[in-house]
């Protein structure tokens, strides 16, 4: 009986010391990509880069692609690093565009940065405290992401700034739920490669920072 005490608290102890691994490892590396990305995005602002329109969805799906097949080698972290980076090039233009179109652009920008920074922490902090399982959610947020990913490309298209609008709030409610899911599954032992995880969860402040940038904008035009 002692044996089967000891063996249980064992593998608790080594399931409790992986989880833990995989939680600093993912946000060691989340906090790494985005002061990369941040960097990026200075470059491109000082550089006064245009924006790379339909360009950005190839790259970035072909960077995607790139993570996904060395997730498991040291290349994760090259792919990784790469696509964070081109993302926040890609945002240079766009905060360009909203501090120089804009007359309190700035704020705008300021705003929507402290908002998804204040969701992250408040989100994060909820499910490593709670310890839940939000697997329940990952139905309804991948058919949530691909939605909002067809409105999205209907409403740039035909130039429909409401739909757009709704996209925006689509894409809040879906990265909110993003970083809930993600650091659940981490915590719960369902996520167990930090290069991933980290991938989740900076897509998922990304949508959210852009989401809240449209959004604040477009209440004060």
């Amino acid at each position: 009986m002692d044996r089967y005490q000891s063996t249980v608290i064992s593998q608790t102890g080594s399931s409790a010391l992986t989880t833990n691994k995989v939680l600093r490892n993912t946000y060691m590396l989340l906090s790494a990509t985005l002061a990369f990305s941040a960097l990026m995005a200075g470059v491109a602002m000082v550089l006064n880069l245009p924006s790379f329109g339909l360009l950005t969805l190839v790259v970035y799906f072909a960077l995607l692609f790139a993570v996904h097949k060395t997730k498991n080698s040291s290349l994760g972290l090259v792919s990784i690093f790469a696509l964070t980076g081109f993302l926040g090039l890609t945002l240079g233009p766009i905060l360009n565009m909203y501090m120089q179109q804009l007359p309190n652009g700035s704020q705008i920008v300021m705003t929507a940065l402290g908002t998804t920074a204040a969701a992250f922490l408040g989100l994060s902090a909820y499910a490593v405290k709670s310890g839940r399982d939000f697997s329940f959610m990952s139905g309804f947020l991948v058919v949530g992401a691909i939605g909002a990913f067809v409105l999205g490309l209907i409403a740039m298209f035909f130039n429909m700034p409401t739909l757009s609008l709704v996209v925006s709030g689509m894409f809040l409610l879906v990265s909110g739920g993003m970083i809930l899911w993600q650091t659940g599954d981490i915590i719960n032992g369902g996520e167990t490669n930090y290069i991933m995880a980290t991938l989740t969860l900076y897509i998922s402040i990304y949508n959210m920072f852009l989401s809240l940038l449209r959004l604040l904008g477009a209440s004060r035009e």
